[in-house]
């Protein structure tokens, strides 16, 4: 049988294999992108939950009697304050707000002025995000200060 265009033909004879490479390059590049897509989703999702328990850690320390005459606060204090970050509780609990997130994970540092507390700042440090394709090591970050409207007692 003859076609009435015989270079097309061969032209297309020529091509064989163009197809399965173009769709190596473009599967390749399409898995790269909604790789990374959702790398960087899910790393924004969990600082965003870190950011929200470090809110809540830092509102409820603004708030709460503080009964230490230094900067340095006491230990019912520092561990109410971080189960408040972790847990949500500041009696403590089980299962983290987020996943790996631990007590020793959370900073407290409290600012003194002429004697009374004037801010408290909380902040996570050493706290690392293992996503599929790759880890966020976070370093203070994320870090809250409020002022400090509680009542002080300093035992």
């Amino acid at each position: 049988m003859k076609t009435r265009f015989p270079r097309l033909r061969k032209a297309r004879h020529g091509e064989r294999g163009n197809a399965m490479l173009e769709f190596a390059i473009g599967a390749t590049t399409l898995v790269s992108i909604f790789a990374g897509t959702f790398q960087f989703g899910y790393t924004f999702y969990q600082y965003n939950l870190l950011k929200n328990a470090v809110e809540n850690g830092a509102t409820y320390a603004a708030l709460k009697t503080y009964n230490s005459a230094t900067s340095t606060p006491s230990s019912t204090f520092r561990t109410a304050v971080q189960n408040i970050v972790v847990y949500g509780d500041p009696a403590g609990g089980s299962s983290p707000i987020v996943s790996g997130l631990a007590p020793g994970n959370v900073n407290l540092n409290v600012t003194f002025t002429n004697g009374v507390p004037t801010a408290m700042n909380v902040s996570i440090s050493s706290y690392t995000i293992h996503a599929v394709f790759g880890n966020t090591t976070f370093t203070n970050k994320p870090s809250v200060t409020y002022s400090y409207q509680g009542i002080y007692q300093p035992y």
